[in-house]
């Protein structure tokens, strides 16, 4: 498929895969912890393959567990699921600039590979809006490298759960990896008012049902970082900005 690809769209590719690659280990970590969980819960095997290659949202797919072995109502487990993926519409939001000329059929296709960390390194970018020879095939590079890594490491932990003791920490693991890509991403003052108001928020909200604390606190950041930019503004500066762009 990449021999299709123009000299530009290949060299944007792979760049979004070395971009994507520090991220690995950590989506490996939480892919593995989420197919562990699933399998040791009330899922079969086959349900669990499902579930990892349909829904692709670790947060939501953990906190629904709980709720099918308690036997909760389908409308229960569905708000629960919307809830904890409510952030997805805000990357979607912020993709739309950049890919709105796509057909409807192409847009939902990037959706579905779209995801936190995605999200995050593709927005470092500052790319600018509209098209720009590259940009897809820098976020096909990010999104199937986080695909590949998640299902992989998923569907080793769905089959060899049984092998996988309890005590290895893999949870601890995976939330350990991903710190230092929280931290390279905060770059500018309004990043990291938004992490700061999160991370409260997220603290304080964690015991609301349905996980709602997750797009409560995904809401408090991104009111946090407007008003970040706003006051710089106001005070007679820019908002800041990474100057990174696709190499070419």
């Amino acid at each position: 498929m990449l021999h299709r690809l123009s000299d530009t769209n290949r060299r944007a590719f792979f760049e979004g895969v070395r971009t994507f690659s520090p991220a690995v280990l950590a989506t490996f970590s939480w892919g593995l912890v989420t197919g562990v969980a699933m399998t040791k819960s009330v899922l079969t095997v086959p349900q669990a393959l499902g579930m990892s290659l349909l829904a692709y949202a670790g947060s939501s797919q953990l906190a629904v567990l709980p709720l099918f072995a308690a036997k909760l109502p389908l409308w229960t487990i569905l708000l629960t699921a919307a809830m904890v993926n409510l952030r997805f519409v805000i990357f979607s939001a912020g993709l739309t600039p950049h890919f709105a000329y796509l057909s409807l059929r192409r847009r939902l296709l990037l959706g579905y590979f779209n995801g936190d960390i995605i999200y995050l390194m593709f927005s470092k970018q500052n790319l600018p809006v509209g098209w720009q020879p590259g940009k897809e095939a820098f976020f096909w590079g990010l999104a199937v490298t986080s695909w590949l890594s998640w299902q992989s490491s998923s569907i080793i932990g769905i089959l060899l759960a049984s092998l996988i003791p309890d005590n290895w920490g893999l949870e601890l693991a995976g939330t350990l990896a991903l710190i230092p890509l929280i931290v390279s991403a905060i770059a500018t003052r309004s990043t990291l008012a938004a992490v700061a108001v999160a991370s409260v928020v997220a603290l304080l909200a964690f015991d609301l049902p349905y996980r709602f604390g997750l797009p409560l606190a995904v809401f408090a950041a991104l009111v946090a970082g407007t008003l970040a930019d706003l006051v710089a503004e106001r005070a007679g500066g820019k908002p800041e900005s990474n100057a990174t762009r696709i190499r070419r």
